[in-house]
């Protein structure tokens, strides 16, 4: 298996493995699937930042994670939001557990001090991969989300990426990053 950070290209394979999260799931709280062009939009966006990353086999798209903003507020600077999503014809390959030990590597050697996922519950198997991770339970907001004709919890999860203390150095842009430590 390959990891490596997403490109433009990758645009509509990615786009085809979230549709049918986002068209028959409440695992993303999109109600319309991306295009590829928005898609690609997103992956160009995220990588300035953050890192993107897809998994392969013989050219074969297996999944994908990515990292995000936390929040807006400069405060929250050093926190960010991480997403894998795994085909299903690679489930039970370990595709998310290796995405995410990379995704969180970059995480950290950017100076990123905490990662959050946000788990519309139930879904058992995503609270599996996350825990296994060494993501922690922090609480559930009731109620969240609407769609699919019910209303949703979202359960946060965190996972400590480093406790140094005093004041943090900012967190180094991707494409700076990737200088030193080639994806």
């Amino acid at each position: 298996m390959e990891i490596r950070l997403a490109t433009s290209d990758d645009a509509g394979w990615i786009a085809g493995i979230y549709a049918p999260f986002v068209r028959d799931t409440v695992i993303s709280f999109e109600l319309e699937p991306p295009s590829a062009d928005e898609m690609r939009k997103r992956i160009d966006s995220t990588l300035q930042t953050y890192p993107w990353l897809v998994a392969e086999e013989a050219r074969e798209p297996l999944g994908y994670a990515y990292a995000s903003q936390h929040r807006t507020r400069a405060a929250y600077r050093w926190a960010c939001d991480v997403s894998v999503y795994v085909a299903p014809h690679a489930h039970r390959r370990n595709v998310g557990s290796t995405l995410y030990t990379r995704l969180l590597e970059i995480l950290t050697g950017q100076g990123f001090r905490n990662a959050f996922a946000g788990i519309a519950l139930p879904n058992a198997a995503s609270i599996a991969l996350h825990e296994r991770m060494g993501f922690r339970y922090l609480g559930t907001y009731s109620a969240v989300g609407y769609k699919l004709g019910t209303w949703h919890d979202v359960g946060w999860w965190q996972k400590p990426l480093s406790d140094a203390g005093g004041i943090p150095a900012e967190p180094i842009p991707l494409a700076e990053y990737i200088k030193a430590d080639p994806v």
